[in-house]
């Protein structure tokens, strides 16, 4: 019988029980494709994360990302938790790690600015590209929203990616409170705008919640029913193209976005993201703290 450990954390959060859940299996050497994805619908979180031995050994490792049931590119959360999890098996403190992933290369800092364990950021392996724009009465319908909740002062509804797509839009503070997913809707909309591929709809709504300074502070709910995540507590790879994306839309070569995400759902989650023109276009970070919950071990 083969037995692989395994830990799960709160992923941007300081409170157990907060942020985004993530199951990590540090070494997972001798699963199959199939197996990974079994293990990821069988824990039933919105990622599961497998460390592997990377290709070059330059880098720290290569990291395979699960939903319930297809294989990422690129997550948010997931990074941002496996590096948390890799830098704590390593002895803890200040590092910097390399992983190999589908999106390309992702480049993870740990600081020791929370009692030796860190906050972990990640830089988002793609600049800022945009697709296809998703009619506004399609997207409203599919979060039980009217068309003119939706705000089109700054951006209409968008495919956006730093490594992962969304369909990125604004809404009023009240509307993204009350938005309520339709899995009927999500299934019509995806028919007449299939942009992101079979079985993937993830909405990433956001609404301006204030500024501190010169940080921008936003509310965010993202839901993506088609691929078995009804609401999402905490989505970095969905914050990070909205950073790159608002930042796009004015002339600075910098901006910082404190997103709260999770609230609706009773886990509040805190993602703090980063912006910056670099010469290949517009590229983001994003970055939080974890807190480990439960360690185990499967057996196959």
């Amino acid at each position: 019988m083969r037995r692989f450990a395994f830990v799960t954390v709160d992923v941007f959060t300081d409170r157990r029980f907060g942020g985004n859940p993530l199951a990590v299996f540090p070494d997972a050497r001798g699963l199959s494709d199939a197996e990974m994805q079994a293990i990821a619908a069988e824990f039933n979180l919105s990622e599961t994360t497998f460390v592997l031995p990377p290709d070059d050994p330059a880098n720290t490792a290569r990291v395979r990302i699960f939903n319930r049931t297809s294989e990422m590119p690129f997550a948010g959360h997931p990074n941002v938790g496996t590096g948390w999890v890799v830098a704590r098996q390593r002895g803890g403190g200040p590092a910097v790690l390399r992983f190999e992933e589908i999106a390309g290369l992702v480049e993870v800092e740990v600081s020791a600015a929370t009692g030796g364990d860190g906050v972990v950021t990640i830089a988002a392996p793609q600049p800022l590209t945009l697709g296809e724009t998703m009619p506004v009465d399609l997207l409203a319908a599919c979060v039980g929203l009217a068309a003119d909740d939706v705000v089109l002062d700054r951006h209409a509804p968008v495919v956006a990616s730093v490594g992962n797509s969304f369909v990125i839009a604004e809404v009023t503070p009240a509307a993204l409170a009350r938005a309520t997913p339709d899995l009927a809707a999500f299934r019509t909309a995806l028919a007449a705008f299939p942009a992101l591929g079979p079985r993937r709809l993830p909405l990433y709504l956001h609404a301006a919640a204030g500024t501190a300074g010169d940080v921008a502070k936003l509310r965010a709910r993202m839901f993506s029913p088609l691929s078995g995540t009804l609401e999402d507590a905490a989505t970095g790879s969905a914050a990070t193209p909205l950073a790159a994306l608002l930042l796009s839309l004015d002339a600075r070569p910098r901006a910082r976005f404190d997103i709260v995400q999770g609230v609706e759902m009773g886990r509040p989650s805190l993602l703090v993201c980063s912006a910056w023109r670099a010469a290949d276009g517009v590229r983001a970070s994003v970055g939080g703290t974890c807190v480990p919950v439960l360690s185990g071990e499967l057996s196959l």
